[in-house]
């Protein structure tokens, strides 16, 4: 059986890889080999070895091994208060960039994506299914290079399911985001928001609970 790749019917060669151009292709502009990486080598290291401890974090696993989960993220460095939980399902990229307040939730199967700082602040209830990213790439750049931005959530508020936080995303203090709402920039402080993208809509009212009286 012989070996030799055959021309396409447009008589492209493909002997070698794609040589020349796709249907509707234009010049090259941008170049995906070169996409450049600062990590660290010894962040890498790290990483891989963060992954070794992940079984706990697998779906489905028992709401019990909560404390298990977070004797492990502090472990590699991440900063949780008293009174934290954490479901099944959580994957937070990079530990030591979390700190998360006292009594705060991240729900089941949760995503965080940080590779710079994600801080949570106290009685945050982070639903479950979210997706919370610090990072895109410059669109601009034709070697697409990684932009970073740290996120904010701050204390009393709620993050309700299926949500997505990006870059820069700043929840502010008692606000609550409605279900798969998109955050990419500051939300203001115990205000109802939602949309996509995301807006504030009325005021957040804690009817007579008496805390701080």
């Amino acid at each position: 059986m012989s070996s030799q790749v055959e021309p396409t019917g447009d008589g492209t060669d493909l002997s070698s890889g794609l040589a020349g151009a796709l249907p509707g292709e234009g010049p090259l502009r941008i170049d995906l080999y070169k996409v450049p990486s600062d990590t660290p080598f010894k962040v890498k290291l790290l990483r891989v070895l963060w992954g070794v401890f992940q079984i706990p974090f697998w779906p489905h696993m028992p709401q019990a091994l909560s404390p298990l989960r977070i004797a492990l993220l502090k472990l590699f460095g991440a900063e949780i208060g008293p009174a934290c939980l954490i479901g099944s399902g959580v994957r937070i990229w990079v530990p030591w960039n979390l700190t998360m307040g006292e009594r705060s939730t991240i729900g089941a199967d949760t995503e965080i994506q940080n590779f710079v700082p994600v801080v949570i602040g106290r009685h945050v209830v982070i639903s479950q299914r979210n997706y919370i990213c610090t990072s895109t790439h410059d669109h601009t750049h034709p070697h697409f290079p990684t932009i970073s931005t740290p996120i904010t959530i701050g204390s009393q508020s709620w993050v309700a399911s299926e949500c997505v936080l990006g870059p820069g995303a700043e929840i502010g203090e008692g606000a609550v985001i409605s279900v798969r709402s998109v955050v990419s920039k500051a939300m203001p402080p115990w205000m109802i928001c939602a949309g996509n993208p995301c807006r504030p809509l009325m005021e957040r009212v804690i009817q007579g609970s008496g805390i701080g009286e």
